[in-house]
């Protein structure tokens, strides 16, 4: 253990933040308002200091910790533990959620003013905190599989916070039942981990990656034997389709909108849908060895970047096009990932935190001012009455967009840079698909921030719609003017802007070419050389932004704010035109691929009719029909024969004993009798 990263310190970190959701939770009535939002706000900033503390000894000190902190049980061999790893990519993790999630806090403290359940909210966003700081520092699967469920149980309760809603109700269960499906696949890869590597400890099972890869499992129906390791990885990134929202797991992000604006900040754009960003990143050692799963990450991740991005075009909802924007910049990481860009897709993942949260939390102060008016075709013109959120939001689209010198320039162009230099199979479609979507997500981005922020005042001419959310009673405030929101929403809005923009610029080199994950992330250079062509392209972050001018993705980004500007501002007859022409595209995208209904009416159906003919066959039919009634009738049956001898009269059991008798003696003496028989009847 380094001597600067202590057990105890560590130890605060998660349970910070846990003390102030039981406080809150339990106790929300004794400690009012105030004291909710204090102990809980105060638990993370705990969390958020000692974070930035470990961080800084782990890139300046080379501190390193990987010990168990309490050991639950050990069954035969297998040791069951609570433990912590941190090293440079859990320590990332750790400031990257703390940071967010004191955002979060301090935000809600505005938005949540006037609701009854403020307490209950603060609980729940805290007891979050507390879930994801485990997952990510955890050092044996056991832990991250508790982290892994624990922030999905939390998310459900937040999705549907407002549970007098009926939209919200099946948002949350349907965000459940698709990580069901999604976990599903997790707990497989896990238990086939443990199965052949005999451990849930991280190190142990990376050091014996080379012996799991020599296992092959015989599959007949593919014509070739698959590595185990293919097959644990492939059931491992499926928990992280589920939960990183990736094709065709991504259903029940979108939904989840439904629940209040800062948990899809800190829940659907900073923390939770990166844990499997995360997770992958931290199996690298295994990932490493399968090709295959490799191009399945890639395949997936490509697919959700693009097409994801041109859901992103028609929604209409604030809140939903931030949403598709989220999906399709976790495709953006999911394909860094497949092409062995680990530190790449973390980069990304680090950046895309700050500028997301900002950017829904600046969608949450936009809502705010239009009084819970969440349609972007009814607003227009509030630069000029919430200047703080203008401005924040642009530098946040910026960054989106993949402006040169903003953060997520430098971490979109090097995905861009390292599929270019992939020579996987899958390599080809996911250039065409990052590329393409540099162009879609520029037009979605700034159609978004014209039609809000810019052109007619659309709101003078329509009335507001009340409290478009839950809290229909609790504005008192009915002018039809919007105004900036109160400090405490645009304060988070400032702080979050800074890393948005300079965060790129600072930790590129660190992060990509340093030593930063030097002992996280492991990368077979020879087989997989997208990081080594990264490095000698790289020549400095001034130099990477101003060739970054010069490049396709730059231009794509230019025409998609250009194009966005013309169809809204100048000709808005233009977009409504295209629409009519292209009338089955968007049927198509206006019913989000028809995924809902083939969930909905196929395999939810095909799903009950498994399960109802497994209930009347197997349950009511087999089990409760042969096995349990089955042998109760069996028995009754016999005990019916017998009752019919056990009469209770004496000469009854005397003629049964002497016929009994008789019989045992003929059973024992027919070998001489029937000898005699046979002679006598002439056989």
């Amino acid at each position: 253990m380094s001597a600067t990263l202590s057990q105890n310190m560590l130890l605060a970190v998660p349970l910070a933040p846990l003390f102030g959701a039981i406080v809150a939770g339990l106790f929300g009535k004794q400690v009012g308002r105030r004291g909710a939002h204090t102990v809980t706000i105060l638990g993370v900033l705990v969390s958020f200091i000692i974070s930035v503390m470990t961080l800084k000894s782990v890139a300046l000190d080379g501190a390193r910790f990987n010990q168990t902190i309490y050991e639950w049980m050990v069954l035969g061999g297998l040791k069951m533990e609570i433990g912590f790893l941190v090293d440079g990519l859990s320590a990332m993790m750790m400031v990257v959620v703390t940071f967010v999630s004191l955002m979060v806090h301090i935000y809600t403290i505005g938005y949540m003013e006037e609701d009854p359940g403020y307490q209950r909210f603060f609980s729940y966003i805290s007891l979050f905190t507390f879930s994801m700081l485990m997952l990510v520092m955890s050092n044996n699967m056991l832990q991250l599989f508790f982290g892994w469920e624990a922030v999905g149980l939390v998310s459900y309760l937040l999705i549907g916070f407002w549970y007098t809603k009926p939209t919200a109700i099946f948002a949350n269960m349907k965000a459940f039942l698709v990580n069901r499906v999604g976990d599903f696949g997790f707990i497989l890869g896990i238990g086939l981990l443990v199965a052949y590597g005999g451990s849930l400890n991280y190190t142990e099972t990376f050091a014996k990656a080379g012996e799991l890869s020599q296992i092959k499992f015989n599959m007949p129906l593919w014509g070739s034997d698959w590595m185990m390791l293919t097959v644990a990885c492939i059931c491992l990134f499926i928990g992280a389709m589920g939960k990183s929202a990736q094709f065709p797991l991504h259903v029940w992000l979108p939904d989840s909108m439904e629940g209040p604006t800062p948990i899809s900040a800190l829940i659907h754009a900073a923390t939770m849908v990166t844990a499997g960003i995360f997770m992958v990143a931290r199996f690298s050692p295994l990932f490493e060895l399968s090709d295959t799963a490799l191009n399945f990450v890639l395949v997936i991740g490509s697919i959700t970047a693009l097409f994801m991005g041109f859901m992103g075009i028609i929604q209409n909802d604030i809140k939903r096009v931030v949403a598709y924007s989220t999906l399709s910049q976790l495709g953006y990481m999911t394909v860094a990932l497949g092409v062995s860009a680990y530190s790449v897709a973390v980069f990304h993942l680090m950046t895309h935190a700050f500028f997301k949260a900002l950017l829904f939390l600046g969608a949450g102060s936009v809502i705010i001012g239009m009084h819970h008016d969440q349609d972007i075709r009814n607003m227009g013109g509030l630069r000029k009455y919430m200047p703080i959120t203008w401005i924040t939001s642009l530098l946040g689209s910026l960054a989106l967009i993949g402006t040169p010198f903003f953060s997520g320039f430098y971490s979109k162009d090097s995905i861009i840079l390292a599929v270019e230099a992939s020579k996987l199979p899958g390599a080809g479609f996911a250039m065409f698909a990052v590329v393409a979507g540099v162009f879609v997500t520029a037009f979605y981005s700034f159609r978004m921030y014209f039609l809000v922020f810019h052109g007619k005042e659309n709101f003078r001419h329509k009335p507001f719609p009340g409290e478009h959310d839950h809290h229909d009673d609790h504005h008192d405030d009915h002018s039809h003017t919007p105004h900036e929101s109160p400090w405490v929403v645009t304060a988070p809005l400032v702080l979050l802007a800074i890393p948005s923009v300079a965060i790129g610029f600072v930790a590129i080199q660190p992060m990509l070419f340093g030593d930063f994950f030097k002992d996280a992330i492991h990368v077979n250079h020879e087989a997989h050389g997208a990081m080594g062509a990264l490095r000698e392209m790289f020549h400095g972050a001034t130099a990477m932004a101003l060739h970054g001018l010069q490049t396709l993705p730059f231009w794509l980004a230019l025409a998609g704010v250009v194009t966005a500007y013309v169809f809204y501002m100048v000709a808005p007859s233009i977009p409504a035109t295209l629409a009519k022409v292209l009338r089955p595209l968007v049927v198509v995208l206006e019913n989000k691929y028809f995924m809902d209904w083939i969930n909905e009416n196929i395999l939810a159906r095909l799903a009950r009719g498994l399960g109802l003919a497994a209930w009347k066959v197997g349950d009511q039919g087999v089990i409760d029909g042969v096995l349990i009634n089955g042998s109760a009738r069996g028995i009754g049956g016999i005990a019916g024969l017998v009752r019919r001898v056990q009469t209770g009269h004496l000469y009854w059991y005397a003629l049964v004993m002497i016929l009994g008798v008789i019989g045992l003696m003929t059973w024992k003496l027919w070998p001489y009798i029937w000898p005699q028989f046979k002679a006598l009847a002439g056989f």
